[in-house]
């Protein structure tokens, strides 16, 4: 995660367009249609009316459960949900046709954040969930942070947190580093997981709630020819320890697709290109002393030689570092950068070993295209990755869980088809809530990451201790923070001074090249 201070001064206008609370799985007010009726449009002020065990669930809170033992096991049989954790109820708004003799087929092709948080919510809401991802032991080169709401809203355990980072340092250009983190309160940080353990966790617990699990490689889908026809997947099922798998098909009635960035799902619905970045990642094993240094400390660094148009990163995990970088515009040169990263932390991270080296794409802004009758696309395959900071793990699982709820709600938990139309409504809602996060992480790139100078001037706006405030407030609990009126002037016109002694240095350094 990068923060910025410009976040803090766009947080008034983001304010206006975000929701700052999750979906509320019975609170979508419609228009009524031919199939609908008045009385089956549920809105706030009939929330309220409920009994407490009618009320949506899935609500936010930020509370933590203690760290389990032992994580779940994939059960034999369907197990009953688990005393403190309540099936998915919904209400009904649109009358899809009526199943017969089953409930509604849904796979989940992909088995990351989006994917996992995808079939739990499925598979709770009363829909047979099958969930087919190749690598079980994925180890995406992802920089592993997460907010602190996700802990609570996705019920995480503290024991897949490998750290909690308290503390930051985004170092300049010049080397120049500014802490951050000052205005953290006691009890908040930032999780950092390794990937392989997250996954891992949220694929099991959705096999608890009934989810079907298969190792296998999605090929392809053939589409139905009419509307009450289903979707059949081609894919190959690994059982043994051998690499050749079987050939196997399903039929389904619609398809998520959680497959990253390169999605074969995506591909199928003709969901359009994008533009991508390349993230390279090696995790380094360094010895004790400098680990210490590294307890609770992550470090950013910024300048044209660890990327022209990202940033360099130091991570601490279990019991080794992440140190990687990445790029859209220069995607051939990526492994100068990583060199030039590790160049610049060498000091802290000299004496330790390359223990692994991954690299993967990173999408860069959402698909032109991402939903086509009864298939969505979710995570990194929808392209729900910010800008500037480049965060992903959290809004993969937000939009797997928010696409499946749409699903749930529209097949009244699994007895009823469900349409295109179903699938728009988490399409609307994710837009109405995250697209002006997105825009202005945007802005903050093309402003801040353009030249050296201007991240010189981005480095020194992150000391300021109502900009680290602004800005971790938003990023921890995922909402628009509103700002004090006269620090907002101040930043204002702090951010325009920044901006005018960067275009000046600009200038100088032209000359002297010139």
């Amino acid at each position: 995660m990068a923060t910025s201070g410009l976040q803090a001064q766009f947080s008034v206008y983001s304010k206006r367009k975000t929701a700052t609370h999750p979906i509320q799985t019975a609170s979508y007010q419609a228009k009524a249609t031919p199939h609908q009726t008045k009385a089956t449009i549920l809105d706030h002020k009939a929330i309220s009316t409920l009994k407490p065990h009618q009320k949506p669930l899935l609500k936010h809170f930020a509370g933590l459960r203690p760290s389990s033992e032992n994580h779940p096991t994939l059960p034999e049989n369907r197990p009953s949900p688990p005393e403190n954790r309540k099936p998915l109820v919904v209400f009904a708004k649109k009358s899809g046709r009526k199943l017969e003799g089953r409930n509604l087929r849904v796979a989940v092709i992909g088995g990351g954040p989006a994917g996992g948080s995808a079939a739990e919510t499925l598979a709770r809401g009363g829909v047979e969930t099958v969930l087919i991802e190749r690598k079980l032991d994925n180890c995406k080169p992802c920089g592993g942070a997460i907010p602190l709401c996700m802990v609570g809203e996705f019920d995480l355990p503290l024991d897949i947190i490998d750290r909690k980072v308290t503390k930051m340092k985004m170092i300049s250009p010049s080397n120049v580093s500014v802490n951050i983190g000052q205005t953290l309160k006691p009890h908040e940080y930032i999780g950092m997981v390794r990937r392989e353990v997250l996954d891992s966790f949220l694929r099991e617990r959705a096999a608890k709630a009934g989810a079907r699990i298969i190792n296998g490689l999605f090929l392809k889908m053939d589409s139905p020819e009419s509307d009450e026809a289903p979707y059949v997947l081609h894919y190959i099922e690994y059982s043994g320890q051998g690499g050749v798998g079987e050939k196997r098909t399903v039929e389904v009635d619609a398809v998520i697709g959680a497959d990253g960035a390169n999605s074969r799902v995506a591909k199928s619905i003709d969901a359009g290109d994008y533009e991508f970045a390349i993230a390279f990642q090696e995790r380094i094993k360094i010895p004790d002393d400098k680990m210490a240094y590294y307890k609770d400390l992550a470090e950013m660094y910024v300048g044209d030689d660890v990327s022209p148009d990202f940033y360099g990163w130091v991570f601490p995990k279990c019991d080794h570092v992440a140190v990687g970088t990445g790029t859209v515009i220069s995607k051939p040169d990526i492994k100068k950068f990583q060199l030039a990263t590790r160049n610049r932390a060498k000091d802290k991270i000299e004496g330790g070993s390359i223990i692994r080296v991954e690299a993967h794409p990173i999408p860069e802004h959402p698909r032109p295209r991402r939903v086509k009758d009864r298939v969505a696309l979710v995570g990194d395959a929808a392209g729900y990755v910010t800008k500037c900071s480049g965060e992903g793990i959290y809004f993969a699982a937000k939009s797997g869980r928010m696409c499946a709820q749409a699903i749930v709600e529209g097949s009244e938990n699994g007895v009823r088809s469900v349409g295109e139309e179903d699938l728009r409504r988490y399409l609307s809602e994710w837009d109405k809530t995250y697209w002006p996060t997105y825009k202005v992480l945007d802005i903050l790139q093309k402003v801040f990451y353009r030249s050296n100078p201007a991240r010189e001037a981005f480095v020194e706006m992150c000391g300021d201790k109502y900009v680290q405030k602004m800005t971790f407030d938003s990023y921890l609990y995922k909402t628009v923070v509103p700002g004090n009126p006269l620090d907002d002037l101040k930043l204002a016109f702090n951010t325009i001074g920044s901006l005018v002694r960067a275009n000046a240095l600009r200038r100088e350094m032209s000359k002297i090249s010139a």
